[in-house]
């Protein structure tokens, strides 16, 4: 990888042994631990100020969703909720998905599937978009105060690799960016932590989440109107789907390479 980087002109690769050792600190320090229970304890007021506003009634049914059966149970309980209370619903709505986001806390399909059953199409993939990206950003900067311990334990494979491909391709960052947002070719939460440690600026950040996540937010939110036809998650990104945000991510970082040839 070293001798592919230097040949292309960009930076020398980076070594799992050459990573910085600031990364392997741990436990985090006293302001750090008290910056993240901040957020936390930030997130559960707001909700339970969301909660006393609701009127008196059974919420056993509110609880995340781990699979289609629960998310059915929930989606056919709010909808009686969502047009009376329509600005707790979605303020709810908007801080349970932040929190997941900033979190890593798995699920989040279930709750992109959940705005489109309640919301429509439209209404429903500006709202995830707008979470989606809104929980990525805290992520970001959360990751940033206290991330590097994390993601030095759990992916250094995958940060040494990230972090060379960034180094390569500075020219053309937020065309990578956005390929990586349209593609599985890295989990979506590994993307959220690691790019503040990797250097990535955050107005690059943001924009490739923004727009790279329309297509598949509205693959999901789609899905969520006929949620009584899915039989499973795999039913959500069909071979055709799945290709298109393929096509849609080789043709964001044509531009790159296009420019790299040029010379």
């Amino acid at each position: 990888m070293g001798g592919e980087g230097e040949r292309s002109g960009g930076a020398p690769a980076v070594t799992a042994e050459q990573m910085p050792m600031v990364g392997s600190r741990y436990p985090l320090s006293y302001w750090e631990v008290t910056a993240a229970s901040g957020v936390v304890v930030g997130f559960l007021v707001s909700l339970f100020c969301v909660y006393i506003t609701m009127p008196e009634s059974d919420y056993s049914f509110l609880k995340l969703p781990r699979n289609l059966e629960d998310l059915q149970i929930l989606r056919d309980n709010l909808e009686s909720y969502t047009s009376d209370y329509t600005i707790q619903v979605l303020v709810g709505y908007c801080l349970v998905y932040i929190f997941m986001q900033t979190f890593m806390i798995p699920g989040t399909v279930f709750m992109s599937l959940l705005a489109g059953g309640l919301f429509g199409v439209f209404k429903g993939m500006a709202l995830v978009v707008f979470t989606a990206t809104a929980g990525a950003s805290s992520c970001f900067f959360l990751s940033k105060l206290i991330g590097k311990p994390l993601v030095f334990t759990l992916w250094p494979d995958k940060l040494v690799f990230f972090q060379n491909q960034i180094a390569r391709r500075k020219d053309g960052l937020l065309n990578y960016m956005l390929f990586l947002r349209l593609t599985p070719t890295l989990p979506n939460t590994f993307i959220n932590v690691a790019s503040p440690i990797v250097d990535v600026p955050y107005h690059i950040f943001f924009l490739a989440t923004f727009i790279g996540l329309i297509p598949a937010a509205y693959v999901t939110v789609r899905a969520g109107i006929a949620l009584g036809e899915l039989q499973s998650l795999g039913d959500l990104y069909d071979f055709s789907s799945v290709a298109t945000l393929f096509l849609i991510g080789i043709i964001s970082v044509t531009p790159t390479l296009i420019s790299k040839k040029k010379p």
